[in-house]
């Protein structure tokens, strides 16, 4: 008879972004005996970094874990967004069951399908809580008919379609085993009871020799990488010698410095684990993700994790415009090299490629979010760099050239789905579904090349005046579809000097397209500076100052009114981006520029790619 560890059950969190994942796993820590009383803990404990919090996303998978009535409950915390899919794919290999958050509204959502997916392959079990039930709008029942649907879509099995549902509203802290919200306990309970009831305990082959598989890696200035993972078999003491598998299959022997557990919050040192157990390990500077750790007399490797492959790159270049090193603190080439080394110690979804030029990397990734929270995060720091238009990356499969294509949901007014529909049909997008979810709401499902959603988001919230929701995740590789798909329709408005933008030049300028600039702010040549109303592009003088006469004028009294400038974010920077430009980004701005900032060079590098075509 197989013996389990009924002290443990290692479960995943899953859930599409913003369904309040990381709010439940603060309450479950809450209401479990981890935290004593007098620990104050933060609203979303568990998103530790700056552009989580801001974002409400998640994007480290976290790991913690809470006690609850004698048995440990280890939480793995995924991410929700498809662009962090190499980890949630790891994280499945860890733990024995998932809980499946559902907003109580929203339903089903592309993410939750994406996440859902990696589970049920792993034939994980499952539990789903429908979470927000205290929503006026919410609809729990039709919700827990969708999420079988989706279930039954997938491929899940007889057991896993068998699955429990709890209903809660984790912001307030209550749950139920009932539908009905005049129902809900101040208690997380039902949820505890439901995860020690149905997710398998891990198999206690302790006895045996040691098996653990890196899943997650971390860096620590005081003790160098860190190894997150499972003991899948045996057991493991500090000052133990043990061997490496290598992913190119060489093995390495190292003596293991530290072990941690995770309680609560909290990752603490302890002195041995066990079959079951969740633990990170220090002592091998170059242990990377998929990697296994075996006794040195009984080296037998686990099956090697995949990992995603990216769908998208850009090149990132060292700041090179004319305000070059005014602003950042990390301004040079191998500055901004070893950022880039250092992101790929931990985040294995990222690939770097260097180029022909020293000053320039190729960047690829799993999306222009996993990129762009990269240039963020970055800018925080105080690096100063140029980056590309995204592209997709085409591959080859059997001969034939593809691209990778997303599925779409977007929720919308029914007055905007034929706009909708047209656009994304222009974008070579296939419709899948389309359903009316009741107040005056559509849904509709599109397959779409990844290139025609490029630039795509801006547009789509001013066609449905911001009305519209949109979440797309990827979806497979297909043919290549010949020609442009997407990009932008209109031209940029280019200064032609550089120096302060003025009031005076903004007033003529304003009705030829629209203003990213505040006046006062400093331009330099071949930066963009607006959107042209027209498709092509126009060069202005906006740092032209009002001529003073000593004639006293009739129009002297009257106030320089002008419009509000589009101040664009970091995202609208990266979709506005053409072929021929580049975005700066520096700790303090983010401008827009043209490749070569030179009008007349630019127009003899234009006429040149024509006579080539």
């Amino acid at each position: 008879m197989t013996k389990l560890r009924e002290d443990i059950r290692n479960i995943a969190i899953i859930a599409h972004v913003d369904h309040g994942k990381t709010t439940l796993v603060d309450e479950l820590l809450k209401q479990s005996e981890t935290l004593d009383a007098r620990t104050e803990l933060a609203e979303r404990a568990m998103d530790s970094n700056d552009i989580e919090k801001e974002r409400g996303i998640t994007i480290l998978a976290k790991n913690t874990a809470v006690a609850y009535n004698g048995t440990r409950i280890n939480i793995m915390d995924t991410p929700g967004h498809a662009d962090f899919g190499g980890e949630v794919e790891r994280i499945m290999k860890m733990v024995d069951g998932v809980v499946l958050v559902v907003d109580a509204y929203e339903g089903t959502m592309p993410q939750t399908r994406f996440v859902l997916k990696k589970a049920l392959e792993q034939d994980l079990v499952p539990i789903v809580v429908v979470n927000k039930i205290d929503k006026p709008s919410a609809r729990p029942a039709e919700v827990v008919d969708e999420v079988l649907e989706l279930f039954i879509e997938l491929g899940a099995d007889d057991d896993q379609l068998d699955f429990p549902v709890v209903y809660a509203s984790a912001i307030n802290g209550t749950s139920s085993l009932s539908d009905d919200p005049a129902d809900q306990e101040k208690t997380m309970a039902p949820i505890f009871d439901t995860i020690i009831d149905h997710i398998p305990a891990p198999v206690d082959n302790s006895d045996e020799p040691l098996q653990f598989q890196v899943s997650l890696l971390d860096y620590n200035d005081f003790v160098g990488r860190i190894g997150i993972g499972r003991v899948f078999r045996g057991s493991v003491k500090v000052g133990d010698q043990v061997t490496l598998s290598k992913l190119d299959g060489t093995t390495k022997n190292f003596r293991v410095t530290k072990l941690f557990g995770f309680f609560g919050l909290e990752r603490r040192e302890i002195q041995e684990a066990k079959a079951g157990d969740l633990i990170a390990v220090s002592g091998m500077e170059d242990i990377f993700v998929g990697e296994t750790i075996t006794p040195t007399d009984a080296v037998e490797a686990l099956p090697i994790l995949h990992i995603d492959e990216p769908t998208l790159q850009m090149t990132f270049l060292v700041n090179n415009s004319p305000f070059a090193g005014k602003e950042g603190k990390w301004v040079t080439s191998r500055k901004v090299e070893e950022r880039l080394q250092a992101e790929l110690q931990t985040d294995v979804s990222l690939r770097v490629d260097p180029t022909d030029s020293p000053d320039k990397w190729t960047v690829s990734g799993r999306g222009e979010l996993h990129l762009s929270i990269l240039i963020e995060t970055m800018r925080r720091e105080g690096y100063e760099l140029q980056v590309s238009r995204p592209e997709v990356i085409v591959k080859e499969i059997d001969g034939v050239k593809c691209e990778p294509f997303e599925r779409v949901q977007i929720d919308t007014p029914e007055e905007y789905q034929g706009s909708v529909i047209q656009s994304l049909s222009e974008r070579k997008g296939e419709m899948l579904d389309m359903i009316s979810t009741g107040n005056g709401q559509t849904r509709l499902v599109f397959l779409v090349p990844a290139r025609g959603l490029i630039g795509y988001s801006t547009e789509f919230l001013s066609m449905t005046r911001g009305y519209g929701i949109m979440n797309h995740t990827f979806d497979q590789y297909l043919p290549l579809i010949p020609g442009e798909i997407g990009g932008r329709h209109r031209g940029a408005l280019v200064s032609i000097d550089t120096g302060k933008a003025t009031t005076y030049s903004i007033m003529s300028i304003e009705e030829r397209g629209t203003i990213f600039v505040n006046p006062g702010t400093e331009v330099y040549e071949g930066m963009i500076i607006g959107e042209n109303s027209r498709e092509n592009d126009l060069t202005v003088n906006i740092t032209k100052a009002k001529q003073m006469t000593n004639v006293r004028s009739a129009t002297k009294d009257q106030t320089a009114v002008i419009k509000t400038p589009r101040i664009l974010t970091l995202e609208e920077s990266l979709e506005f981006l053409n072929d021929d430009e580049y975005m700066e980004v520096t700790p303090e701005s983010i401008r827009l520029r043209k490749q070569i900032l030179n009008k007349a060079e630019r127009e003899k590098a234009n006429k040149k790619k024509k006579s080539a075509e």
